[in-house]
């Protein structure tokens, strides 16, 4: 096996994944819309917010691809990742971790100490994801929420740019949460079809070993349901016209368990769904769709919607 060079330590930190940090912006953009002032400064913020939180997932990844690489040689497609068929030195890949990271929270204490916070959880999550002892991703369900969680995260990140003082409303966190559960259940679903094997796929995935289609695609709807209630919360206190924008988020998750169904599905590299234009259609028109429910008030909703006590 020959030894590991400069580009494949390079691809241990998965820059063609920094695409999933746009996750970050819904929070930046429902803090400017709750009210947070916005100037040259703010976005010179949220760039290097972003490159701050890109360098934490690039840290994650680094020890993923080093601590997974026994498990990766049993995927189809991983087993040519370069931890697995290259001679990597764990000595480099520390350091590697160590510079990813380091940089990363310098990054985000300049710009402000929540921010900071929500860095290093991003960092400590990466931990528990991927070290033993406890070593979430080995275990079923926790694996999915686990993982899941990196979305709130990075949603407050990208509030905590714009507005530091202000905690952001839990329901809108927890919907984000679940959201990003379903598309973890979807992507394991996707790569358990497409091993095809229970026991070769529990070599690769130790959570595979409890889980089977059916309770992949089970919890997967469940996430769904409970993202969609929580977000139902939050637009019906901040702003009910928003409700009516929930059939197309619905249209959404049944796009996406689609593109999951389909064989060998580009759900396992969730870094490629830009190339699926029917999603990133949907995803425009339900961008769209909310834009104008923004713009406009529908006094008859608030009516109907009036909530009061029993017997009252």
């Amino acid at each position: 096996m020959k030894k590991a060079g400069f580009r494949d330590y390079v691809s241990l930190a998965r820059i063609d994944h920094w695409f999933k940090n746009i996750f970050i912006l819904p929070g930046a953009i429902l803090a400017w819309i709750m009210g947070a002032q916005v100037d040259a400064g703010i976005l010179v913020n949220l760039l290097i917010g972003i490159f701050s939180i890109c360098l934490i997932a690039s840290a994650n990844y680094t020890i993923n691809e080093w601590l997974d690489r026994e498990f990766d040689r049993h995927h189809p497609l991983k087993k040519e990742r370069a931890s697995v068929v290259t001679d990597v030195d764990g000595r480099i890949v520390f350091l590697q971790w160590a510079g990813l990271s380091v940089v990363g929270l310098v990054l985000a204490y300049s710009i402000n100490f929540p921010f900071f916070l929500t860095a290093l959880a991003l960092l400590i999550m990466g931990v528990i994801y991927n070290v033993k002892p406890i070593r979430s991703k080995d275990r079923a369900y926790l694996d999915v929420l686990s993982e899941a969680i990196n979305n709130p995260i990075r949603f407050f990140a990208g509030w905590y740019i714009l507005v530091p003082p202000i905690v952001a409303p839990s329901s809108v966190l927890i919907s984000y949460w679940f959201g990003g559960a379903y598309l973890m259940a979807i992507k394991r679903f996707a790569e358990y079809r497409t091993i095809d094997d229970p026991s070769r796929a529990a070599l690769y995935r130790a959570s595979f070993k409890n889980y089977d289609e059916s309770k992949l695609l089970v919890s997967a709807v469940v996430y769904a349901i409970l993202s969609t209630a929580f977000l139902g919360v939050f637009l019906t206190k901040y702003k009910v016209e928003l409700l009516l924008s929930l059939p197309f988020v619905a249209m959404l998750f049944g796009r996406y368990l689609f593109v999951g169904l389909a064989k060998d599905s580009i759900a396992q590299a969730p870094e490629n769904l830009y190339k699926q234009k029917g999603l990133v259609a949907q995803v425009l028109i339900l961008v769209v769709v909310m834009f104008v429910l923004l713009q406009i008030k529908l006094p008859f909703l608030e009516e109907m919607l009036e909530i009061k006590a029993v017997g009252t």
